[in-house]
């Protein structure tokens, strides 16, 4: 059985971050047919600008980025809220895999979000923010898969989203609504 691949992008840069640890969470739970790949170098991508967007003068980073969107089958943005809204690397990944405009690797990509967040409501606005970003850059949003875990600062202070049986409960419904996407002919 071939397994299909989820790209996630962790919008937080912090080495502790709660929703890195959160993407850690969701890998090792994957099921056997999934594999998810955690993509490092969001911070290492330039800020999206045209001039830059040359073939054959892509920055490194971003054509890296680019090249994972592309292999993979399905996007998984995991994404803390700053001031309201999703981080700017978060918000940049979107713009460099938007691009060339209407082929960009987010086309048609079957794209999720989900996070955690030290607000009451775990990040919603930025959640959805994210979601309105690549849903505007082709990607075609699982509007079913939702997850946004609340307090993460205290929650996560000395637990690990993986030892959470309530985050674990709700990661396993991230999978369900994935599988019913029915990846492998979106892929194709």
């Amino acid at each position: 059985m071939s397994k299909n691949t989820v790209l996630t992008l962790v919008g937080s840069l912090r080495a502790d971050s709660t929703n890195r640890k959160l993407a850690e969470a969701i890998q090792l739970n994957a099921p056997e047919d999934l594999e998810i790949v955690i993509h490092e170098s969001l911070g290492n991508i330039p800020f999206y600008n045209e001039d830059i967007d040359v073939e054959g003068q892509v920055p490194e980073a971003a054509a890296a980025l680019r090249a994972a969107a592309n292999a993979a089958d399905a996007l998984l943005l995991v994404t803390p809220e700053h001031n309201g809204t999703m981080p700017a690397s978060l918000k940049n990944a979107i713009d460099w895999l938007s691009r060339p405009f209407g082929a960009g690797a987010l086309a048609g990509k079957p794209t999720a979000v989900v996070g955690t967040a030290f607000g009451q409501f775990g990040g919603l606005w930025a959640q959805d923010e994210a979601r309105k970003a690549a849903g505007i850059a082709g990607a075609r949003i699982l509007e079913d898969v939702k997850l946004a875990v609340p307090g993460s600062m205290v929650r996560f202070a000395e637990t690990h989203p993986k030892d959470d049986a309530e985050v674990v409960e709700q990661i396993k419904g991230i999978f369900d609504s994935l599988a019913s996407a029915d990846l492998a002919r979106a892929a194709a």
